[in-house]
Parts: C-alpha cells; sequence; structure tokens
C-alpha cells in the first residue's frame, strides 16, 4: 500500500516487501516530514527528521536495488509536495530544500532537474529565504551538473544550456532599454527578487566554474555566437576571472576556442563598450597566461597586437538613432555616408563565420576604450615586438604569417600611419623598458622570459609602474617613506601633523555654462588616478537635466524607437547614457577589485622580502652554525630512517605472508568443515541403504557362488580348445609379418636391379667416351710431333738463309728480308698453334684422369656383392 491512503500496485508490494528495513525507513521518513510541513504538534524537530533521511540514504546506498527504492520513494515526495506544500510558505521550502539536499548523494541528474521548476528555482528567486536554505538549492544544481552519468550526460547538457539562458534571457540585463524601463516600473520587492535571481545564478555558474571550467567555456562559446549576448557573456567572464580560484583554470581558458572567440570580439565588433569590457577582461588574462600558459601567450601574441591597433585607432560615434531637434534638417542617407567615410567598416573574409555586433546603444555617443592600460600590460611582457609592431604593423604581421580576417590584406586594411601617430602619446606617458636594452624582438620569443619566476601579483605591480603616472608617484612615495625612516627618531612622540588638503573649487551648475579651469581639471584627473586619498565634500544625486526637460512638439509622422512609443527621445539619450555609464563603472570597479587585490598581495610579499632581508643577515650566521649539526643529524636520521623503513617493509612483508597464511588455513579448515558435513550425510544416507540392500545381496551372492561353479567346470572342458587356437593365431601373426618382410626385400631387389642397369649403360658411354678421347689424344702427339718436326727444319732453314744473306749484296738482302719475315709470320703461326694444342692436350689428360678415376669408382661400386638376401635370416616363427 502507498503511503497515507493511496493505492498501489501488486508489483510495488512485493517490491516493498523484499526490503522490510528500507520500506520502514521510508514510511517514517515520509510520516514525519508530513507532520513536520502540517505544523502537527507531534511533529519531530528538523534536525531529527534528517538524520532519519541519512539513515535512509545510507540503507538505499547498500541496497541492491536502489533505483527502484528511489524512484518510489521520489513518487511519494512529489505527491506530498503537491498536496501539502504551499509555494508562499518559506519555512516548508527551507524544510524541503533540507530534505532534497540529504536527498542529494543518491539523486540522479535527472531529479535534481524535475524539481528545478517545482521548489529550486523559486527558492533562488526569494530574497526573504534563509541563505542556508538558498545554498541547498545552489549545491543541489550545481552537483547535478557535476554528475557524469553516461545516460543523463544530453539530459546535463540541456540543464547547463538552459541554465545559462536563464542568466542572459530571464535576469536582469544593465545593457538592455528594455529591462532598465521594465526596473523603474517595478517596486522594490521585485527589484530585490530580481536582483537576487541574477546573484544566485552567478554564483551557480562561478561555482560549477570553479569545479568544471572547460564545460562552463564550452557553454559560454556556444552562446558568444549571439552578439546580443556577449556584454553579458563579458561581465560574466569578468567576475568568473577576478575569483582567485580561477587561477588554475587559466591554462584551460588559454587553449580553449573561446578565447579566440574574445580576441576576435575585440578584433571585429564595433560596440565600444563590449570593446572596453572585453579589454578589460584581456588585461586580467595576460599576466595569468603568462605565468600559467606562457606557449599560448606567445602564440596569440600578434592577435593582441592587431588588438591594440584597433583600439588606438578608434574613432568616437555619434547616436545613430536619435530624430533632429525641432527646425534642423536632417539628410540620413548623408549621415550614413558621412558616418562610413568616418569610421570605415572593413568587410570580412568569405569563410570567416562572424556576426558583428554594431552598437551596444544607439541612443549615446559611443566613446572609444582607453588602450592604456592594455598597452602598459603588453609593453611589460612583450615590449620589443610592441614597438617592433608599431614601427611597422603590416610588415610585422606578415612576417609572422598571420591571416587577415578581412577581405584585404593587412597592409590595406590597416591605417599604419595613423597607428604611429596615435600611439606616439603611449610611448611618451611610459618609462623605458629596461629589456629593450638586452633583447630584440626575436629573442623575446625564443629565449626564456625574464618574467618565468614571477606571480601574477608582481607582474601586474611592475607593469602598472611602467606608466609615468604611477612611476612618479612611486619615487614619491618612496622618497618619502626614505624621509620617515631616517627621521622616525627625532619626531617620535611627537604629535601629527596634518598636511593640509588642497581644494579644488566646486563647479557652478546653476547656468547652462559651466567654468572650469584648466588646472582643475589637471589636478582632479591626477588625484583620481594616482590612487591617492581624496575627500570628495557635498557629494549630490543629481540627475542630469537634459532628463526634465520638455521635449519639443513631434511631428504626427515622428517615429520613435522600437519598443519606447511613449518615451521621449531625450529620455532615450539619457538613459543610454546612464546604461553605459553604469556598465563601464561597474566593470571598472571590477578591475580596480582585481587589481587591489593583485597589488595587496604584491605589497604582502615586497613587506615580507624586507622583513626577511633585515633578520636574514642576523640569523645569517647562526643558521650557518646550525646547518652544519643539522646536517650530521640528517645523515644519521637518514640512515635511522633506512633501516626502520627495511624493518617495516620486512615486517609489513611478512605480517601480509602470515595473513595469507592464515586466511587460506580458515578457508581449508571450513571447506574440510563442509566436506565433512556433505560426506556425513551421504554416509548416512549409504548406511540405509546398505542395510536394506544387505538381505538381496546375500541372495544374489549364493546364485552367484552356484554360477560360478558351473562357468569353471566349463572353462576346464574347453580349456585345451583355447589353448590350440592361441597357437594359430600366433602362427598366423609370425606369417604375416614374414610376408611382409618378403615383399619389402623384393621391392628392394626390383629397385638395386634398376639401379644396376642404369650403372652399366652409364659404363658403357664413359668407356666409349674413353675410347674417343684416347684417339684424339693419339692423333694430337701425332700432329705435334709433325709439328716438331717442321719447326726444326724451319730452323735450319732459316740459319742457313741468314749465313747465305751474310755473303750477298744489298739486293739479295732485300729478298731475303722479305723471306724471313714471311718466315718468322709462317713460325708464329706454328707457335701459336702449338700451343694451342699443348693447352688441348692438358685439358683432354685432365679429363682422362677423372675418366680413369670415375671408372675406378664404378668398378669399385659393381664388383661389390649383389643379392636378394645378404646374409640367412632367421625364422621370426618360434614355436614354444
Amino acid at each position: 500500500m502507498r503511503i497515507f491512503g493511496t493505492a498501489s500496485s501488486t508489483s510495488d508490494v512485493a517490491t516493498r516487501m523484499d526490503f522490510p528495513t528500507l520500506f520502514d525507513v521510508e514510511f517514517t521518513s515520509l510520516f514525519r516530514l508530513r507532520s513536520v510541513l502540517e505544523f502537527l504538534a507531534d511533529a519531530p524537530p528538523l534536525h531529527e527528521l534528517l538524520i532519519l533521511i541519512d539513515d535512509f540514504v545510507l540503507e538505499c546506498s547498500s541496497s541492491p536495488e536502489p533505483e527502484v527504492l528511489l524512484f518510489q520513494f521520489e513518487e511519494d515526495l512529489h505527491q506530498l509536495h503537491h498536496e501539502v506544500v504551499d509555494h508562499s510558505s518559506l519555512f516548508q521550502t527551507e524544510v524541503f530544500l533540507a530534505v532534497l539536499y540529504h536527498l542529494g548523494p543518491i539523486l540522479p541528474s535527472t531529479s535534481v532537474i524535475s524539481w528545478f521548476d517545482i521548489v529550486l528555482r523559486p527558492a533562488l528567486r526569494e530574497p526573504k529565504l534563509p541563505t542556508s536554505a538558498v545554498n541547498h538549492a545552489k549545491e543541489l544544481i550545481i552537483l547535478a551538473l557535476q554528475k557524469t552519468e553516461e545516460s543523463y550526460v544530453e539530459k546535463v547538457k540541456d540543464f547547463r544550456r538552459r541554465l545559462l539562458d536563464l542568466y542572459l534571457l530571464d535576469a536582469y540585463n544593465e545593457g538592455s532599454g528594455d529591462d532598465v524601463l521594465e526596473w523603474a516600473e517595478l517596486d522594490e520587492e521585485q527589484r530585490n527578487k530580481r536582483s537576487h535571481w541574477k546573484r544566485n545564478l552567478e554564483d551557480i555558474l562561478m561555482k560549477y566554474g570553479e569545479e568544471r571550467p572547460e564545460d562552463l567555456m564550452t557553454e559560454l562559446y556556444i552562446h558568444f555566437d549571439n552578439p546580443t549576448s556577449r556584454l553579458q557573456l563579458f561581465m560574466l567572464l569578468n567576475l568568473y576571472t577576478s575569483t582567485p580560484s580561477f587561477t588554475t583554470s587559466s591554462e584551460v581558458l588559454a587553449n580553449h576556442p573561446l578565447m579566440t572567440s574574445i580576441l576576435r570580439s575585440l578584433l571585429l565588433d564595433t560596440s565600444s563598450t563590449v570593446c572596453s569590457a572585453g579589454l578589460t577582461l584581456v588585461v586580467k588574462l595576460l599576466p595569468l597566461f603568462a605565468v600559467h600558459a606562457r606557449t599560448a601567450l606567445k602564440s596569440m601574441l600578434p592577435r593582441l597586437l592587431v588588438i591594440l591597433a584597433r583600439i588606438i585607432c578608434w574613432k568616437e560615434r555619434p547616436p545613430s538613432n536619435i530624430p533632429a531637434a525641432a527646425g534642423e534638417l536632417s539628410d540620413p542617407a548623408f549621415e550614413q555616408e558621412l558616418e562610413s567615410e568616418t569610421n570605415r567598416l572593413l568587410p570580412l573574409r568569405d569563410d570567416l563565420v562572424w556576426e558583428r555586433l554594431q552598437v551596444t546603444f544607439n541612443a549615446t555617443t559611443s566613446l572609444p576604450p582607453s588602450p592604456r592600460p592594455y598597452f602598459t600590460v603588453l609593453y611589460y611582457l612583450y615590449p620589443s615586438n610592441v614597438l617592433q609592431f608599431l614601427s611597422a604593423p603590416a610588415h610585422y604581421l606578415m612576417s609572422n604569417a598571420v591571416p587577415s580576417p578581412y577581405a584585404m590584406d593587412w597592409d590595406e586594411a590597416l591605417a599604419q600611419d595613423e597607428i604611429r601617430r596615435k600611439s606616439e602619446r603611449l610611448l611618451r606617458e611610459h618609462v623605458c623598458h629596461p629589456l629593450l636594452i638586452w633583447r630584440d624582438a626575436a629573442a623575446e620569443l625564443s629565449e626564456t622570459e625574464f618574467w618565468t619566476r614571477y606571480s601574477v601579483s608582481r607582474m601586474t605591480s611592475e607593469a602598472g609602474m611602467l606608466d609615468v603616472r604611477n612611476s612618479a608617484l612611486g619615487i614619491h612615495s618612496h622618497e618619502l617613506a626614505s624621509r620617515e625612516e631616517n627621521d622616525a627618531e627625532s619626531i617620535k612622540g611627537d604629535e601629527e601633523i596634518e598636511v593640509p588638503a588642497r581644494l579644488i573649487r566646486p563647479i557652478d551648475l546653476s547656468t547652462e555654462k559651466a567654468t572650469i579651469s584648466l588646472e582643475d581639471m589637471i589636478g582632479t584627473t591626477v588625484a583620481l588616478k594616482s590612487n591617492l586619498e581624496v575627500d570628495i565634500i557635498r557629494p549630490e544625486s543629481q540627475w542630469p537635466q537634459d532628463l526634465f526637460a520638455m521635449p519639443p512638439p513631434r511631428p504626427a509622422d515622428e517615429v520613435l524607437f522600437p519598443g519606447a512609443e511613449e518615451v521621449p527621445a531625450h529620455v532615450i539619450r539619457v538613459i543610454s547614457d546612464l546604461q553605459r555609464e553604469l556598465l563601464l563603472l561597474r566593470n571598472e570597479l571590477n578591475f580596480e577589485l582585481w587589481l587591489s587585490r593583485e597589488n595587496v598581495k604584491h605589497i604582502g610579499r615586497l613587506y615580507q622580502d624586507r622583513i626577511l632581508a633585515k633578520s636574514a643577515e642576523v640569523e645569517r650566521q647562526g643558521l650557518y652554525n646550525k646547518l652544519r649539526n643539522y646536517r650530521a643529524q640528517v645523515i644519521a636520521l637518514e640512515a635511522e630512517l633506512r633501516e626502520h623503513k627495511q624493518q617495516a617493509s620486512s615486517a609489513k612483508n611478512k605480517y601480509a605472508d602470515w595473513n595469507n597464511e592464515l586466511q587460506k588455513k580458515l578457508k581449508e579448515f571450513r571447506d574440510e568443515k563442509k566436506a565433512w558435513v556433505a560426506e556425513a550425510a551421504s554416509l548416512r544416507a549409504a548406511e540405509k541403504e546398505a542395510r536394506a540392500l544387505f538381505a538381496a545381496q546375500g541372495k544374489l551372492l549364493a546364485e552367484a557362488t552356484q554360477e560360478v561353479f558351473e562357468l569353471k567346470t566349463q572353462k576346464k572342458e574347453t580349456q585345451h580348445k583355447v589353448d590350440r587356437l592361441r597357437d594359430y593365431e600366433r602362427q598366423i601373426e609370425q606369417h604375416i609379418q614374414m610376408q611382409r618382410l618378403w615383399d619389402a626385400d623384393f621391392a628392394k631387389f626390383n629397385e638395386r636391379g634398376e639401379q644396376i642397369e642404369l650403372m652399366r649403360n652409364q659404363y658403357q658411354q664413359m668407356k666409349m667416351q674413353l675410347e674417343s678421347y684416347q684417339e684424339t689424344q693419339a692423333e694430337m702427339e701425332e700432329s705435334a710431333r709433325v709439328y716438331r718436326r717442321r719447326v726444326q727444319t724451319l730452323e735450319a732453314q732459316l740459319s742457313h738463309v741468314q749465313a747465305q744473306n751474310a755473303n750477298h749484296g744489298h739486293q739479295k738482302r732485300l729478298r731475303g728480308e722479305a723471306e724471313v719475315a714471311a718466315f718468322a709470320a709462317e713460325k708464329a703461326a706454328l707457335l701459336e698453334a702449338n700451343n694451342r694444342l699443348k693447352d688441348e692436350n692438358n685439358d683432354l689428360k685432365d679429363e682422362v684422369e677423372e675418366m680413369r678415376a670415375m671408372i675406378e669408382v664404378l668398378k669399385a661400386q659393381h664388383s661389390g656383392r649383389k643379392g636378394l638376401v645378404s646374409e640367412p635370416r632367421a625364422s621370426p616363427v618360434q614355436f614354444t
């Protein structure tokens, strides 16, 4: 049965009967929760109810089927909320949030999402709800966002996207004119609710960003494609980056696509308010990237320099949709042409998907953002690259292979002369960076940076000191501090002398024209921006007089702003001014708070270094003396520690082995006991069966004895037949073996016969070749003998001819020379033929020797013993 008289199905009853303990805890929890929500007299305190809920969570976590029980409990909880809870009761909301918070460890993400519109969202909108209850709602949402079950991934992503949509679309937006007008019509309670709702959404997103920074940045990157949301996203990112925990997440942002969208917005969007918020964000991010993501910072340096050039050349833009005053003639086409010539909007590349944000406030003058803090940080980090870029922007970008986002090259897109001219003031207002003397632009990017081991606070403070104003103030403060230290003893005990404050003359606002001296303007600016203590006297909250001026009569066909048919144009202009000023002041306030926190960190570090430097010299000698003793102690302690570690390790190993052995023995004893129990049971059953069968076996034994006697008699009768049969089988096996041996020997005999026939044929062939070689050799020897005789004859003739030539005259000598030449040629031919015949003779002798050797081998093989059986074979059959 269901709780409180509601019926349930048979399967639910069966499921609950399987877990009586959980059913009791669930029933008790829901019963007491109902009594607390209904304010009954016997209702327990809230802490006892929460203890019971914790017990249910523990029991449910250890149960085999927690999903079924949790689903049933959640259904009962939904029904209880529908029946009992009043949405206007803060106490009931607080109790229900506490119960859900304690159920959080076992609640899946889908359950928290289902309670969002019912309980969590109204609680986040209620400013009167206690802080603990609101924190419970926030923690539940963050817990649901952090759970990463595979089955709920898409639902969690949709819920995360919905939270960001609520922050961008449902919460109060200071940059929206419609929201401002709606805000003005609300009463104080409604304003508190909307402010509370926005702060709670910001807290949820900030805390979730601390736990899962990459997921939050991914959602922000997706929403960055919408131009109307970029201003709110920049304000949210400024808050997110100001948190102390963002330091560990800065590396994630440096390598995330969101950073590319931020830089692209600063480069392509034309809204000065968005650009001011983005510059403040980047100024805070650059020191963080320098400490935690130096590689990513180097890769984005060219784009940062392009943004600097764009901010330097930013021009003031008049309001775009304010109707002309009475009596003035306006030409919209001419004004649009003049605006396009003054503020040239460069076309984007076709492959670049980016929707530009034109303006945020159409009804007010768009002032250019200040590039001073941004330039100061870039100049501190990479001074040589900044100066090289400002001297030749297009050449610097093309040499670094930076693609242009515009439909033209850098030399056409950048106004290089204007960049050089307007950057001159920034360069004059900053002191010379020491690194300009030691490194060039290429060395800055290739070598190790000088700020590698610096902290964020130190980099922020040192970058600010490059500004001439801050540098002068720092030198002045240093001189005052030195003077106070030198004169501390002389003025000790005297009363403090107050420095007379200089009063700036008030401005008379009663007339239409205000008279302000240049000296007062410079003094006010320096006082406000030099971090000095400024006392403001007679503060007044005065609205601009334009807000209460009577608007001129409008023609009947004049059209005002869309959505503002009943609001005068001058009121819209003033509201836009106030909105823009509020956003910029809030952005600057967040930046100043972050800067003050970093400066305080740096001041604390400097003060600590100063105290340590004073006491270090005093303590150094004592520490040096102690160091020697400590070194000896450390060596002894390390040796002792190694010995203790070895002993502990051996003891631990022995204990583990002993424990394993005990566990093994315990397991063996348990198994042996189980085997004994099973064996005893089986023995009892076998004993009963044996007793039952014993009588039958006695009868069968007599019959078996009679049969055995008969079989023995038959065996004696047939024994001689069996013996003869065995002899026959043995003889048959012997004959079979002899047949197999005879077949094998006959096969070998046939193979040997074939081999002998083949060898006979080869022998006859070799014999015939030998005879032919012998005849050839005899012929060659005969021819050689003939040639030798002929040679001897020719040599005799030659000697005779030579003797005759010696006795004859000149004519005979000539004829003899011809004959000698012919004879020499014939002799050379004969010698050559003789040598050839000798070589052939030697080859034939070698072949004859080889043939003789082969014949000897064949004769030796042929003269061996041949036959079917070489030796007499014993008979394989042996009779016993």
